[in-house]
This record gives C-alpha cells, structure tokens and sequence, in this order.
C-alpha cells in the first residue's frame, strides 16, 4: 500500500497540473468543437455551376497544367494528406503550362465548381496532392491574397475585408496539409470575425470569432499539445501524448485503487473512520480529491487510457483508412475513357440549385453526379457514362483492393451500425445512408463500407480497429448505444468531465503542497532571523 501511495503522489505531483487543462480543455472539445467549414455549409455557400460552352474537358484541363503540376510537385514537395475536400472556388490569378500527355492514371477526385463567373476542375492525384485547374484554358490556378479576398467577400456577403496575414498552418485545423498555405481576413466587426481561405484550392477552411478562436485554441492547440508546433518540435508531439497518457493512466488507475481501499461506507456494520466518517481526511482539499477520485476517477481512468491508446503506440492497431495504394486498386489503374474526353456543355440544361459536377469511376465504368446546393445528388447522362455503379461493380471493386480475397457477404444498411456512424457534429452528408458492407472471408475479417450512389470507398475495419474503436473511441467519446442521443451524451460528459476538472484541481493544490514541504528552504540570514524573532515577541 506505501508504495501504491508512493507512486500515486509522485505522478500526481508531476502531471496534476496536465490533467487539470487536458479535462478543462476536453470540454471545450466536447461542447464547443471547432468552427471549420463542413460539408453543408459548402454547399449552402456555393454558386449555381451552369455549364457553358467552349469549357475543357477533364483530359484537356490535365493537359494543359501537366508542366505546370509537375513544377509545382518538384517546387513543394511530395504534398500529402487526407481526402478531398467539396466546395471552394477559383478568384484569379494563376499561371498557363501547354503541352504534356493525354490525361494521365492515378486521378481519384475530379469536381467541377464555379466562383463568380470562373469554373475550376478541383482535382486529387493518388499521392493526396490537390491542384485547381481553370476549365475555360486549363491553366493551374494560384490564389493570391487579392482572389482568396473575392471569395471571402462572396461567401460571406461582407463589402469589404481586412487582409490580416498568410500562414502555412491554421489552429484548429485538421487533416488540411494538401490545402496549406492559409490566407487570414477580419471583418472588423465587434465579434472579431475571421475567414481563412486556401491559397492551393480557393476553399473556405474557416469562419470563427474570437470567443471561438479562443476554445480553438483551448480544446485543439493545448489539448493536443500544438505548442509543440510553435516551439519547432513537432515531431515529438505524438511522443509526447503517448508517455504523458500512459502516466495519467497510472495516476489515475493507482487513485482509485488506494480510494476504494481506504474507503469505509460502514456497510454491515462494519467500522468506519472517526465520527463515522467513511473516509480519512479531515482537510477540505483531501476530501474534494478523495471523492472526485472515487466517483469519477474511474472515467479518468477511461479518459487517459484511451487517450494513450488514440496515439497507436507501437503501431500496435492497424492503420484507420485503407492505404492510397488499395484505394488505387479499388478505383482500377486508367482513367475510363468518357472522364477523359466529356466536356461540359450549356446543352446539359441544370437547374440553378445544381453547384457542383463530380465524376466517379470503379474500373471500366464512369458515373457523373450533379450535386444539389441541399445536398441531394443525381446521375448525369452523358456520353460514356453509366446511369449508376450496380452491386457488381462495387464487389469487383471490392476485390480489386484486397487483391482476390474472398467475400463472405455483402448487406446494405439503411442505419448505422457500431462501426459505421454520424458523431453528434455530422450529418447525412458526411456519413450518407444507406450504406453497402462488404464482408471478406479473410483473417483479419475485414469490412468496407462503400456508398452505393458513387461508389466512394467510407471505412475500412478489420478486427484491429475493431478494438480500437472500442478500447479508444467508445470510452474516450462515448458514442455508442444510447450515448447517440444528443442531450443524454450532454448530460452524461458535463457530470463526468465536471468531476475530472475537481479531481485534477484538488490534485494541483495537493502537489503544490507536497512540493512546498519537499523543496529545501534556504535558511534566512541571521539579520533576517532576528527581525522575525523580534516581531514574534512584539
């Protein structure tokens, strides 16, 4: 027990003040979240497409900027990051390249979009690299600071905007490698309102306040230890969050353990402390500690646990999305022929409520979509091109990607199930239902999840991140079960975290105590110890 205690106090001393800002600022995650734009508000912002003639094919666009790609690659970098973003647009500026080859394999997102009166082909290669491509001559655009104003101007519908700066990173911004560098506005208005735009693709990023920039800050640069960043060691910050997790886990797994030993409720008529007191401490912050400790710290316990887990340490978990290389495989290798030649046309006669063409391509077969400003999508007929992707084709696809593996089964599911769902900040739109799962026969009983109205690969899980959704996000978000429901989640982490928050606070009084009494105290001087005396007989 003296050592159990030994350990508990010492790792308390160290991380209490950790704790103490990881539970403060976990309900800033929790409650306030981050204000970066999402897929609704994209399309809510964005301007009728209405296709004209004389504009280029997705094969022509490619053409025209492959020297101009390829500069750009050799100048940045192998750019990489996350999926395709929707929305965006193009305000001018940029820089022509002729010449090249016929549109090249290893595309795997091409939208068309307009801002103003100029349409882009916004398009992803197979290394996550995004590029901007006018579709009126195909060059590769740039957007200045000037253009990333229009934009800013438009989707906000202010007369004017104040140009603040244009960075490489942005707080609260996520996954957004392939949109760097930011340019930053400010309306000048009483809520400090800013809009940062991307200067590779022309997409609004985000639109906040101060008071959201300040839980920005709190929940995603402090919690997730992005000072880090700014003091240029980045790369250890993952480090970091590993060893800091694993020793909050012990803290607080130690606590409770001392907590239900040294607790005494008198059940049975068994004894209790003096003046039947059911625990030891006397001193007001020793029993805030010691209940907090013993009614929360169990979901402490959960929360730095599975913080230490979210960081896969040891790669112990496999990866969370299926690899460029299998979604290459899932896709099939060339570019379907009618992607490559279709050229959009004021004959194709959409309505004002269409923003956005997008084409998507499982092996041989291409499909157009026609995506609506409230989110709802349909086929276009065009030369070439399919009226939809069938079953078939998606358990082609399927196999493609595990390379021959068998497949146990396939169901479509009209709801969410424990692996595949909407958190409390998403909508149809970012996990659309319904949803087909295609089962393999294979060890690591791997499943994917695939939107059967384009197509598009939504999640892989095998039985590794099975668990791993469980041991991590399970008891670190809570969202499963019942906890789908808004305010019963709500309720459910303000009483949980609300204890975390007395728990770590009581527990950086106890250390500061604990310091105070174990740091040497410097002997005044003799002149010093005289005076004291002095004033102690007066």
């Amino acid at each position: 027990m003296s050592k159990l205690l030994f350990l508990h106090r010492w790792v308390g001393v160290v991380l209490a003040l950790f704790m103490l800002v990881w539970f403060s600022t976990g309900l800033s995650i929790a409650f306030i979240g981050s204000p970066t734009i999402d897929r609704a508000q994209r399309l809510a912002h964005a301007p009728a497409l209405l296709p004209q003639d004389g504009w280029l094919s997705l094969g022509e666009a490619l053409s025209a900027s492959a020297a101009a790609r390829a500069q750009a690659v050799k100048d940045g970098g192998e750019a990489v990051g996350g999926g395709m973003g929707h929305g965006g647009g193009m305000g001018g500026g940029g820089h022509h390249a002729h010449g090249g080859a016929k549109a090249e394999p290893g595309l795997s997102d091409a939208r068309l979009q307009r801002v103003g009166d100029e349409p882009i082909w916004l398009v992803e290669d197979d290394a996550g690299r995004r590029f901007a491509l006018s579709a009126t001559n195909g060059a590769l655009v740039d957007f200045d600071p000037q253009a990333a104003e229009r934009i800013a101007r438009d989707w906000l519908g202010a007369p004017s905007l104040l140009y603040l700066d244009t960075v490489e990173a942005a707080v609260g911004l996520r996954n957004a490698e392939t949109l760097k560098p930011f340019h930053r506005f400010a309306t000048g208005d009483g809520a400090g309102t800013q809009i940062i735009v991307s200067a590779r693709t022309g997409e609004v990023a985000q639109v906040s306040t101060r008071v959201e920039r300040a839980f920005i800050y709190a929940g995603n640069w402090l919690h997730l230890f992005r000072w880090l960043d700014v003091l240029g060691a980045g790369e250890y910050r993952r480090d970091a969050l590993t060893y800091v997790g694993f020793f909050a886990a012990i803290g607080a797994f130690s606590g409770v353990v001392i907590g239900w030993i040294k607790w005494k409720p008198g059940f049975f008529g068994r004894p209790t402390y003096a003046r039947g007191r059911t625990q030891p401490y006397r001193e007001p912050w020793l029993k805030y500690h010691f209940w907090a400790g013993l009614i929360g710290g169990t979901f402490a316990f959960f929360w730095a646990a599975s913080g230490f887990l979210s960081t896969n340490p040891g790669q112990i978990f496999s990866q969370a999305t299926a690899s460029r290389e299998e979604l290459a495989r899932y896709r099939g290798a060339a570019l379907p022929q009618a992607v490559v030649d279709w050229r959009p046309t004021a004959a194709l006669g959409l309505s004002a409520d269409v923003v956005e063409l997008a084409w998507s391509r499982l092996g041989e077969e291409a499909l157009l979509l026609a995506q609506s400003r409230d989110g709802a999508r349909r086929a276009v007929a065009v030369p070439g091109a399919v009226a939809g992707l069938g079953e078939t084709s998606i358990l082609a696809a399927a196999t493609r990607l595990k390379e021959g593996g068998a497949i146990a089964g396939a169901e479509t599911l009209a709801d969410y199930d424990s692996y595949y769902f909407a958190n409390h900040r998403q909508t149809a739109l970012d996990k659309p239902l319904p949803v087909l799962r295609v089962d393999f026969a294979d060890p690591e009983h791997t499943s994917l999840y695939v939107d059967p109205a384009d197509g598009r690969l939504l999640a892989k899980f095998d039985t590794s991140r099975r668990v791993y959704r469980w041991v991590y996000s399970a008891v670190h978000h809570w969202d499963f079960g019942w906890f789908r429901n808004h305010w019963l989640w709500w309720g459910w982490m303000g009483v949980w975290v609300s204890f975390g928050v007395v728990l770590s606070a009581s527990a950086v009084v106890l250390a500061w105590r604990r310091l105070r009494r174990s740091l040497p105290v410097p002997e005044p001087a003799s002149g010093e110890r005289r005076a004291r005396r002095a004033a102690q007989t007066a």
